[in-house]
């Protein structure tokens, strides 16, 4: 079964210096609908404006990704780590026991447009950390590059829970597939650009879950170049 959520039915706010798409519940933003999925709990789609962002707030016991789409976003913890964060890197903060961070666009004159993503760790109480690394653009194209993964298993950035997260860049008629355990499910977000997941046409912002399914088929739209992550969950 594939269930899609529309890009136009998330919960949106426009703060002035924020603009903000939630595909689950988040904050002011509500849906007994849309909770999470599976270990995926939050995926926001953020636009900061320049110079703005969000100053010291804390969290525990999530593991949160930070992909950047365009621009840039420093970063700043309680752990001591103050880092820039650039398209085709990924960041990772495992919240843990608690951590307080910040997150700012230090450009002064372009925004930055972001996902963040929070995935329910496998325990709690675990020790924070922080990792940031670099996933080669050639690596997501036309393929599925493992974007994170538990401990070992190769990903870009290891994850605390029996999730995998991959990055891809479909151009054309390119095609992805990946085969689903039984059990598990899969949801697709895509960031940009528009993609066909079977019968069904996805454009930037849209997500789709797909459960009892056997395989997930992406193909890439005619004239166009799409960008999007896709979540292989327990």
């Amino acid at each position: 079964m594939i269930t899609v959520r529309p890009a136009a039915e998330r919960g949106t706010f426009d703060f002035g210096w924020l603009r903000s798409a939630h595909t689950f519940s988040f904050g002011e933003y509500h849906d007994p609908r849309h909770v999470h999925y599976r270990s995926l709990r939050v995926i926001n789609e953020d636009h900061v404006a320049a110079g703005q962002g969000f100053g010291m707030h804390p969290h525990r016991d999530m593991e949160i990704l930070t992909w950047i789409l365009s621009g840039s976003l420093q970063h700043e913890d309680s752990m001591g780590h103050r880092q820039v964060i650039q398209p085709g890197e990924v960041q990772i903060m495992s919240a843990g026991t608690g951590v307080l961070h910040s997150e700012v666009n230090p450009d002064r004159q372009l925004p930055v447009h972001l996902l963040q993503i929070w995935i329910f760790p496998k325990q709690k109480g675990l020790a924070p950390r922080y990792d940031q690394r670099s996933l080669p653009r050639d690596a997501m194209r036309g393929q599925l590059a493992l974007l994170a993964a538990p401990p070992g298993e190769g990903g870009v950035v290891d994850l605390h829970q029996d999730a995998r997260i991959y990055a891809t860049e479909l151009t054309g008629p390119q095609q992805v597939t990946l085969p689903i355990a039984a059990g598990r499910g899969v949801w697709v977000q895509v960031a940009r650009g528009g993609v066909q997941l079977g019968d069904r046409t996805l454009h930037a912002g849209d997500g789709a879950a797909l459960d009892d399914e056997p395989e997930l088929q992406l193909t890439g739209l005619p004239g166009t170049t799409c960008e999007l992550l896709v979540f292989d969950l327990a």
